[in-house]
């Protein structure tokens, strides 16, 4: 199937960056940061939403599970019984990269130099970020599957459960993702830009919904396609 990019619409990053999931990676769990800290974070999204340049690129293969959970995803194999459970009834599978580009990791060494608390709170910064474009991006998706009767699994990354890091060499290279968006990996597997993501999502014909940000916010803990 044709490589397919994913823009941000009209150009603009059209997302909330969550600063609830900013304080969580601060360390404050649902508590609320005090009002320095609270200022500080909002200093460190604008300029993220200033610098920050998301891309993201996916591609859809057809998928057959195979015995032993192992995985068939036309490019590449792996086994993983974590990831078999959550693509349970799929027929196919969407591999998907995204990427804030250099310039968050610019930011966050510009601080390191000048400021370690905001160097840290730009870290969390752009953590959510991340989270918060693949978030839009997926939904997109979903809501593009859901028009021909097809429903998306929440996304699973490599090193997740079981599912191996090793496979971040698959997605990167079957998406040319260093060519297309950027995205290159080191010899220990980390991604560079630092603030990049790669997942698998499952596609099934079985009207199955899943929240798009994951398991880790839905209140069903006996769903079949669960992760972990």
């Amino acid at each position: 199937m044709d490589l397919k990019r994913v823009p941000v619409r009209s150009g603009v990053i059209c997302m909330e960056i969550n600063r609830r999931e900013i304080r969580r990676y601060l360390g404050y769990g649902r508590q609320e940061a005090d009002e320095k800290v609270s200022k500080l974070i909002e200093e460190c999204v604008e300029e993220l939403e200033a610098a920050a340049s998301p891309k993201s690129i996916y591609r859809v293969y057809p998928f057959v599970p195979l015995p032993e959970e192992e995985l068939d995803f036309t490019v590449f194999r792996t086994k993983s019984r974590s990831l078999s459970r959550n693509l349970k009834d799929c027929e196919q599978v969407i591999l998907f990269a995204a990427t804030l580009g250099t310039e968050a990791d610019s930011l966050i060494r510009k601080y390191t130099k000048l400021q370690m608390s905001k160097a840290v709170t730009m870290q969390a910064a752009a953590t959510a970020m991340i989270e918060s474009y693949c978030d839009e991006v997926n939904t997109a998706l979903k809501e593009s599957f859901e028009k021909k009767g097809l429903y998306l699994r929440p996304r699973f990354s490599p090193g997740y459960g079981d599912f191996p890091l090793e496979c971040q060499r698959d997605i990167t290279s079957v998406l040319e993702t260093a060519k297309r968006i950027g995205i290159m990996l080191t010899d220990s597997l980390l991604m560079t830009p630092s603030k990049s993501v790669t997942a698998v999502m499952g596609v099934s014909p079985k009207p199955h919904r899943c929240e798009v940000r994951g398991c880790e916010l839905c209140s069903k803990t006996d769903c079949a396609y669960r992760r972990g």
